[in-house]
């Protein structure tokens, strides 16, 4: 490529600039562009922050501005510089209470002060990396302490919804509030009222005209509802008053003990990371439900993450705002009005500063109240029954109770030490106790392990297992998720013990999933509880092998050993994999089934469709037959088969891709290859007919041979059947119902070779104008066009 040619007017005065041969050209500079879908996605976010901001600005009792302030700074510099690029950041109301306690002790300069000086900690964190580390604080802690945060919120925001003034803590506004109750403002309990039945209401409005209505946020229209009706009615009651920015409050020094203020800023570091990072990890799994990104997407960089935290918190305590945190409401809005980059966070940040500065009059109309009312609302939210029923399934009931009335009552750094430590006992209880019951029932013993199996309770298990008598069947239920060695070593020996005597046993985890298959270690060297179950046992010499749940030393024979297998297999189907998946069979029993996929592959026993494309019940409409050979139309000689399973799923189930798997060591096409053309007709060579086509454009001089992209194909075997992946998809196009489906660009082919030693697939592609089979990797996109 040559050089950039100058101007006319510059050719005598400016030299051409000169490049090397090999020198790359010049990189032109970037334009910055936002995307559609990022800014109507900023907007969502910025209508849902604006008054949560002035909201949460007024329960801590910081100036209304600190919250657009923070607002803004989250957009801005946490959006630009985080590791989460749809977390959107902000003031948060996981953070009211601790922002409340530090503004009443220390005053809002010296909590500005506090804000840098954890942000500036957030930063060290950063740079030690761990913030993976702030992840293994157990979630009951987490959902403990917003729990609490809620309560103290909602109790607070009360005394303001009633027309009063909230008390400097939990257990004063609650004696405060029978005497509020006698002293209600009407004008700001009709406000709130309003505000709230707007919240509730506006995201249940039904039909065509509520899809369109509910776009807007309900935040914003009951906070927009509420000012209206106010001013429109003359309400006497207090509003928003944004001071001028001229008299705006900066960061001072603090003032006060030393560890007390050392205790306020590890109090904000801990809320603001925990937050920030529990909220990122929630955004990715939001971002995984939109298949889009995750091309575009990397999972979030919790470091980085705590990096631009700590700046956005420098940054808008610096210029007298909130502390700054992750938040879910917002976050999760980017997500579903449909963000494609952190460009939509940085937006909203702008649109915030312009509000704060052009629509000052407009915002001095809310009522107070109603921004109480949408806190006091977002504070019972946080009292989430999906997490009250979540600590109970996990039996984390007391730790979450624990960290609640800690927050209460106590403050949010003493309430989370309090839960930590509630955590860290049962932790250890749990470890440490284990229940173990035997009982028989319908001559099946069972002995159920509750708990950790650790080397303490091997005296308990060895009683429970000699109870059983010798030659019962057994089942050991494992209800833990720990086996140290002593007690792995005593369940082997027991059950080694046990097959030896005629036993039977087995072995299933939590829910009743099996977890091993009976193995007697004088017969089987396989490991014990082998997590697949088609397992092949190495048999010492002159030892028979045993079947699966077997008796060592039985006279079953071969034929016997299948179908006792094939017995066992059913049974433990029923047992163990058919209730989990129950359900779903009975929702395609009910829907029929909607296949995306017609997959045409060899009747070879090691070829699992499901495993290798990781697909399961409904997803695949799949053809087996040998060879994976599509016959001509017109040449079935009456078997219609596969021409048949083409049209049905081509015409009725409107399948959108069709892929032919070959694989290696494939015996059809060895028998291809070998084949004597004057031997005798047998249904197989009538059959293997189909794939001449494959042998001839293989042995053609003029046609590109199909290979694969890292390596040459290993031999003339290989060679055969990788062609005849290619040939069998022209075979396709022939088919009418193919052919029109193509035509109409709703159908796609796909090509696919396994090679079964590698457990390696390959997809066809276009490479260099010949029929190239590319290497699928973890990244690959397994939708790539033939």
């Amino acid at each position: 490529m040559s050089a950039c040619v100058p101007t006319r007017a510059a050719d005598s005065t400016r030299p051409k600039p000169i490049h090397q041969p090999h020198s790359p050209p010049p990189t032109p500079p970037r334009r910055f562009r936002i995307a559609g879908a990022d800014l109507s996605a900023s907007i969502a976010v910025f209508l849902i922050a604006l008054p949560l901001s002035l909201g949460i600005a007024l329960a801590t009792g910081a100036p209304l501005q600190a919250g657009l302030v923070a607002a803004a700074v989250g957009g801005l510099v946490a959006g630009r510089l985080g590791g989460s690029p749809f977390q959107v950041s902000g003031p948060a109301a996981g953070l009211t209470v601790v922002t409340a306690e530090l503004i009443h002790h220390y005053g809002w300069r010296a909590t500005c002060a506090i804000t840098v000086l954890a942000g500036i900690a957030q930063l060290g964190l950063g740079c030690l990396h761990v913030a993976r580390t702030a992840l293994a604080v157990s979630p009951a802690v987490v959902h403990g302490m917003l729990a609490g945060i809620g309560v103290t919120i909602a109790v607070a925001q009360l005394h303001i919804v009633l027309g009063g003034t909230p008390q400097s803590s939990v257990l004063d506004n609650l004696r405060a509030l029978p005497n509020q109750l006698v002293h209600v403002h009407p004008a700001a309990v009709s406000m709130s009222a309003l505000t709230l039945a707007l919240l509730l209401a506006w995201p249940r409005i039904p039909g065509r005209v509520g899809h369109v209505l509910r776009k807007a946020p309900a935040a914003l229209i009951a906070v927009a509802g509420a000012t209206t009706t106010a001013s429109l009615a003359g309400l006497s009651l207090p509003k928003v008053d944004l001071p001028s920015w001229s008299s705006h409050a900066l960061a001072g020094l603090p003032e006060g003990p030393v560890l007390g203020i050392a205790a306020a800023v590890l109090t904000v570091t801990l809320v603001c990371s925990v937050q920030s990072l529990l909220g990122a990890v929630a955004v990715d799994k939001m971002v995984a439900g939109r298949p889009e990104l995750q091309s575009r997407v990397n999972r979030s960089d919790l470091d980085r993450e705590l990096l631009g935290q700590g700046a956005a918190n420098i940054v808008s305590g610096a210029l007298g705002g909130l502390p700054v945190a992750g938040v879910a409401v917002r976050s999760s809005a980017n997500v579903q009005a449909g963000a494609v980059s952190r460009n939509s966070t940085m937006v909203h940040g702008v649109f915030v500063i312009v509000a704060a500065l052009l629509m000052a009059p407009i915002l001095d109309l809310i009522p107070l109240a109603s921004l109480a009312a949408l806190v006091m609302a977002v504070g019972i939210q946080m009292v989430s029954l999906h997490h009250i029923r979540t600590v109970t399934r996990h039996r984390e009931v007391l730790v979450y109770a624990v960290t609640t009335l800690g927050v209460v009552c106590l403050g949010v750094l003493e309430g989370v030490a309090l839960g930590v430590c509630v955590a860290v006992g049962v932790a250890l209880h749990r470890l440490a106790r284990t229940r173990i019951t035997h009982e028989e029932k319908g001559g099946v013993h069972y002995v159920h392990v509750r708990g950790q199996l650790t080397f303490l309770a091997v005296p308990r298990l060895s009683r429970a297992l000699h109870l059983v008598p010798q030659g019962a069947d057994v089942v050991v239920e494992l209800d833990g998720s720990f086996m140290d060695h002593a007690a792995y070593e005593s369940l082997q020996d027991w059950q080694s013990a046990h097959f030896a005597g005629g036993g039977a046993v087995e072995l299933t985890g939590r829910a009743g999933t099996r977890i091993a298959e009976p193995a007697s270690s004088a017969h089987c060297r396989c490991r014990p509880w082998t997590p697949w179950r088609n397992h092949q046992c190495e048999t010492s010499a002159g030892a028979q092998p045993v079947p699966p749940g077997g008796h060592p030393g039985g006279s079953v024979g071969t034929d016997g050993q299948s179908g006792h297998q094939l017995a066992r297999g059913i049974s433990a189907f029923q047992r163990n994999t058919a209730p989990l998946v129950r359900g779903e069979l009975a929702r395609l029993a009910r829907e029929g089934q909607r296949p995306s996929q017609l997959f045409l592959t060899c009747a070879d026993s090691r070829l699992v469709t499901s495993m290798i494309t990781s697909s399961g019940p409904g997803d695949l409409f799949v053809v087996r037959n040998v060879g994976n050979l599509v016959p001509l139309p017109g040449e079935e000689s009456g078997d219609d088969s596969v021409a048949a399973a083409i049209e049905y799923a081509v015409d009725v189930l409107k399948v959108r891709s069709i892929t032919v798997c070959g694989h290696s060591g494939c015996g059809a096409m060895q028998a291809l290859m070998t084949s004597e053309p004057d031997g005798a007709i047998t249904p197989l060579k009538r059959w293997l007919r189909h794939g001449a086509p494959s042998l001839e454009r293989m042995a053609a001089k003029d046609r590109p041979r199909a290979r694969l992209a890292r390596r040459a194909p290993a031999d003339a075997v290989e060679q055969l059947c990788l062609t005849n992946v290619v040939q069998q998809l022209e075979h396709l196009r022939a088919h009418e119902s193919v052919a029109r489906a193509l035509r109409e660009g709703v159908l796609e082919l796909h090509g696919m070779y396994f090679h079964v030693g590698e457990a390696q697939a390959y997809l066809l592609a276009d490479g260099d104008g010949g029929e190239l089979f590319d290497h699928v990797g973890a990244t690959e996109d397994l939708r790539r066009p033939a």
